[in-house]
């Protein structure tokens, strides 16, 4: 009984289309490679991986380069560290890097720092190759008020023990500003540190910077000192400045309620003015009345003459006026 060319091309699909599928979930390829580069790992185990959503190629890649490097990780620990969220590569890289310098690094402890946000394989590299930090111009004041600018270059190690929980690079650079911000405030003249600026590094290479931190400062070498401006002075002139606008607004202050109390003065003249005015004006009714009701007689009047014309004469000298001296009435 013969087969139709149609339905031997679909069996062969179909076989085709099976045999993918089991490969895929039975990477029986990976398993020989990794049986030949003596990495014992089950075929159930890689099918088990790609049912976790790990990828099989990338876990026996790093089990071959860890037991090429005579440092085995087991498939467990790198899938239980790619199921974290880890980077499986930098860690396994770190850890064959520190077993080659002789550093003390398990795959947990490589394992924590990676999820804990460092770059241990980085980190590594800086304990074997120390790393040097420039900080920004540093400025700081000497006793005579010369403000003196300092280049420090900060060569760190990195502490693996102290990774996890240790401060970082910003930190050292700002223990180092301070410490480089003291020292020129405790010398007495700008001259002194030009003259020895290696002064700065020792001191501040002694205060301990880096503890607490995921470094070790092997050194801090002073590369520039430069001279800023004359602090000391600026403050005098900025003081000076303030009392004289002080002292002005005092002044204006004391002008504006000097003219308000001369015009205060002012209208009450005037006021008093206006009520002398008013009396002056009952004066001659007043006389009037008393003459003919004889209650005054012509010579008391004629002695008010005389008082109202020196009184109008003195008014006159006391004005700088000398006009014409007015006697009694007509």
């Amino acid at each position: 009984m013969s087969l139709s060319p149609m339905l031997v091309l679909g069996l062969f699909v179909v076989g085709l289309i099976l045999l993918v599928v089991f490969l895929r979930f039975f990477p029986i390829l990976l398993w020989l490679r990794a049986l030949i580069s003596g990495v014992r790992v089950s075929l159930f185990q890689l099918v088990f991986m790609r049912f976790r959503g790990v990828p099989p190629g990338l876990i026996v890649d790093k089990m071959i380069t860890s037991a090429k490097a005579n440092f085995p990780i087991t498939a467990n620990q790198l899938e239980s560290h790619f199921l974290a969220g880890g980077n499986v590569t930098d860690v396994t890289n770190a850890v064959i890097a520190a077993h080659k310098a002789n550093i003390e690094l398990p795959f947990d402890r490589g394992a924590a720092i990676d999820l804990a946000g460092r770059k241990v394989f980085e980190a590594v590299q800086m304990s074997v190759k120390p790393k040097v930090i420039e900080t920004p111009k540093i400025a700081g004041v000497a006793k005579d008020g010369i403000q003196v600018l300092v280049l420090a270059r900060v060569t760190v190690r990195t502490n693996i023990t102290k990774l996890v929980g240790g401060a970082g690079e910003e930190t050292v650079i700002a223990r180092v500003g301070e410490g480089v911000v003291s020292t020129i405030g405790a010398a007495v003249s700008h001259k002194d540190v030009l003259e020895h600026p290696d002064r700065i590094s020792k001191t501040v290479l002694a205060k301990g910077l880096d503890q607490g931190t995921a470094f070790e400062i092997l050194s801090i070498d002073i590369a520039d000192v430069e001279i800023g401006i004359n602090i000391g002075a600026k403050l005098q002139t900025d003081q000076a400045e303030a009392d004289k606008r002080i002292a002005q607004a005092k002044a204006e202050e004391r002008r504006a309620m000097a003219i308000a109390r001369e015009q205060e003065m002012r209208a009450l003249a005037e006021e008093m003015r206006a009520k002398v005015v008013e009396a002056e004006k009952e004066v001659p009714l007043a006389l009037a009345d008393a003459l003919k009701n004889g209650r005054l007689g012509v010579m008391d009047n004629y002695r008010m003459d005389n008082i109202q014309a020196d009184t109008r004469m003195r008014r006159s000298l006391a004005e700088g006026d000398a006009g014409p001296i007015g006697g009694g009435k007509a």
